[in-house]
């Protein structure tokens, strides 16, 4: 009988939003695990210092910066990939952004447009990019990090809300689409996790009391929380595991 096995040596792995919060978390813990990290977000400053972490753990980890709402940045960056691994195991599609906190009724065009440019159209040519690869080198793993948001959408978070549940359809969509090829899709779904992404709701202690109230188990997230669950995607341990969601949320859902 073999053992689970949830060692990524030899992987290569692709983490988007990577210079802080759950993203930086997810690399770090993927790079522990064995696998060689490409670490991007907009910010050259910021990832390098997220590589130098992890080199200094004795992980291996390459930044390039990338804006994953601008199509020909993803190309650019996935030409790097093909030219330097020829290769891709694992995409994380984590960045993302919520440039409005309000009601939807006050959004205009613009924050419309930002907000699915970086939640939704950039994941989804993302894993365009990424299957293609994956499929010339027999298959890989993808991860899709949405939020409980998607299923119940939180106050003042409506356009927010409404791309994570987006997100939940396009890991089902692609996952249904590339089983046949190998490459699993799926989403991690976090709760309220302290970050400086969700900064706007620690900060305001009403609406942090709020949704404290709303979780059964009394008490925020930290980033590291959210990376075993990817870790487990991403492995073979969860070899016949696509198209599903795994909600870290202290029980906000039940």
């Amino acid at each position: 009988m073999g053992r689970v096995n949830f060692s990524l040596d030899g992987k290569i792995a692709l983490i988007t939003g990577a210079s802080r919060g759950i993203g930086e978390a997810i690399a770090s813990t993927l790079a522990e695990y064995g696998a060689h990290v490409i670490l991007t977000s907009r910010k050259q400053e910021s990832l390098d210092k997220v590589a130098g972490k992890i080199k200094d753990s004795g992980g291996r980890a390459i930044p390039i910066a990338c804006h994953v709402g601008k199509l020909d940045q993803i190309e650019s960056l996935f030409n790097e990939i093909r030219e330097r691994f020829g290769r891709l195991d694992i995409l994380i599609n984590n960045a993302a952004t919520n440039p409005y906190f309000g009601d939807m009724l006050g959004a205009d065009e613009g924050i419309w447009d930002k907000t699915n440019e970086v939640n939704l159209k950039g994941p989804f040519f993302m894993i365009q990019h990424a299957a293609k690869l994956m499929i010339e080198t027999g298959g890989g793993s993808i991860v899709n990090v949405a939020s409980i948001n998607g299923i119940r959408p939180a106050p003042l978070q409506g356009i927010y809300s409404i791309t994570k549940a987006g997100l939940i359809m396009l890991t089902k969509a692609y996952a249904l689409e590339l089983a046949d090829k190998n490459i699993r899709v799926n989403a991690l779904l976090p709760g309220l996790t302290e970050t400086k992404f969700a900064a706007a709701l620690f900060q305001n202690k009403d609406i942090y009391n709020i949704a404290l109230s709303r979780i059964p188990m009394k008490r925020h997230a930290e980033p590291l929380e959210m990376a075993g669950a990817v870790l487990y995607l991403v492995s073979d341990a969860a070899s016949y595991t696509t198209g599903t969601c795994i909600i870290c949320d202290g029980g906000s859902l039940i």
